[in-house]
């Protein structure tokens, strides 16, 4: 008996070229994706996620993590550390990257802002077309609402949409939150998850978790 979809298949919809899981495509530095995080797009091919990764390059260092069971729809936009310039001076032009004799004011590293990785949690659902900026963390069970620039770190369970993004509100009340933040259920055996996934889409309160938390 099948307990889940083939987790290994770039497209896991049959004759849907439009969705894929991102995990499955070519592995590229500094950039990790978690298991059923899946990428969809009307627009252009599924498999050209990366190109939504913006200014990210290796001799930085920074990485862009993405948990499991994410949602990412069309128009995503990770702005990495890349895209920073110097601040420290009069100006914020990059002379350096023109040459021409300019290369003589190229800054080191520690000159850049540098945010550090962006993290995005578990269970979280990016609508379209939205900008996440350098070094930003959203917490697991996040929603980020269409045409929102993230420019702060999100809470878990916590709804936040605008520009630059702000919280709407809470998805639950903090108890449910706590005790959704210790149950994990994206860390279940496919089993379990298969077992339990009725209550997960249709139950939204503190004593439901309590009881999901106790199942064996």
């Amino acid at each position: 008996m099948s307990f889940a979809p083939d987790k290994h298949k770039l497209h896991p919809i049959q004759d849907v070229t439009s969705v894929c899981y991102i995990q499955n495509l070519p592995a590229r530095p500094n950039v990790e994706i978690g298991d059923y995080t899946y990428y969809s797009d009307n627009s252009h091919p599924a498999e050209l996620f990366y190109d939504h990764i913006q200014h990210h390059y290796e001799f930085l260092g920074d990485k862009l993590k993405i948990g499991k069971f994410c949602a990412i729809a069309e128009g995503i936009t990770f702005i990495m550390n890349g895209a920073n310039h110097r601040m420290d001076g009069l100006t914020t032009y990059p002379f350096n990257i023109f040459g021409g004799g300019w290369e003589k004011v190229t800054p080191s590293l520690e000159q850049l802002p540098f945010k550090g990785d962006t993290i995005i949690g578990n269970d979280v659902w990016l609508g379209q077309s939205v900008t996440i900026m350098p070094g930003i963390t959203i917490g697991d069970g996040a929603i980020v609402a269409s045409n929102s620039t993230v420019v702060k770190d999100v809470e878990p369970y916590t709804i936040v949409g605008g520009n630059p993004g702000k919280v709407i509100r809470p998805r639950f009340d903090q108890e449910t939150i706590t005790l959704l933040l210790k149950l994990k259920w994206w860390d279940w055996e496919e089993e379990k998850l298969f077992r339990y996934m009725d209550q997960l889409v249709s139950v939204n309160s503190a004593d439901a978790v309590k009881q999901l938390l106790a199942a064996e």
